[in-house]
């Protein structure tokens, strides 16, 4: 099925679930942070000690501090990381099938799984809240404020975003020969005369459950907000450079945090 396919199925669908919820009644939701043992570009991450804890160990306890789940689960593959994890306050109610810990498996393959596992055994989540483990400086007021923003506004997903670094403007592709083209007619436009941009921080990411167990979807793609954080609490721990700014901000410059 086409996206555009996909965003019409999902439209006919209407958006009943959120009106009906009538959301000052919400009920809390399940927080899930997905973290695989392995990782190629920076091996064992999740469990590399970051200020003096595991890098898992910030995100377990922004969410148990944000006081905005019913339950707190990691989904891992790994026996160190679930130990870790439940040395911090998460549930770890199984350890991940081995075909959903390969690169090619997807995070909305392991949500819908967890999901369903809950599902098997009478548990009903009506809405989820995806908290990534490598964005550590994203806050349990960040958290806070991202449901709040869900609950007050009749709309599907809010996901987190920070403003994009540079404008969408000085983009360029590059042929086999190198030469550059540009993707947009004002290439040369200085930054302050840009429209401000936005991109996916991966630090938070929320929807209903049916969204994950029968569309496939994280973000809506008609109804959904973004929720700001601002650059100095958006690093993503992909690679060993992000994970060394991650300890000098949080080593020496707590003060970037707030």
């Amino acid at each position: 099925m086409s996206d555009q396919d996909k965003s019409r199925s999902i439209k006919n669908s209407n958006l009943t679930q959120v009106s009906s919820l009538a959301k000052a009644n919400i009920s809390k939701p399940i927080a899930i942070i997905p973290a695989r043992g392995g990782s190629k570009r920076l091996p064992r991450k999740n469990v590399l000690p970051l200020a003096g804890k595991p890098l898992i160990a910030w995100t377990i306890e922004a969410a148990l501090e944000s006081g905005v789940f019913d339950r707190v689960i990691v989904n891992t593959d790994d026996q160190e990381i679930a130990d870790i994890a439940i040395q911090y306050g998460a549930e770890v109610p199984y350890l991940r099938p081995s075909e959903l810990a390969t690169d090619t498996a997807t995070t909305i393959s392991v949500l819908k799984h967890q999901l369903e596992y809950y599902l098997s055994h009478d548990e009903v989540f009506d809405q989820l809240v995806l908290l990534q483990p490598t964005s550590p400086l994203r806050t349990a007021q960040d958290i806070r404020n991202a449901w709040e923003l869900y609950c007050d506004h009749a709309i599907e997903s809010v996901v987190s975003v920070t403003p994009v670094e540079h404008p969408i403007q000085w983009t360029f592709k590059a042929d086999e020969n190198a030469k550059l083209s540009p993707l947009f007619d004002d290439a040369l436009k200085r930054s302050q005369d840009c429209e401000q941009h936005y991109r996916l921080n991966g630090a938070i990411y929320i929807t209903s459950s049916i969204n994950i167990l029968e569309h496939d979807i994280l973000i809506h793609p008609l109804s959904n907000m973004g929720y700001k954080i601002p650059a100095n609490r958006s690093i993503d721990i992909d690679e060993e450079l992000d994970f060394v700014i991650a300890q000098s901000v949080l080593t020496h410059y707590s003060k970037y945090t707030d």
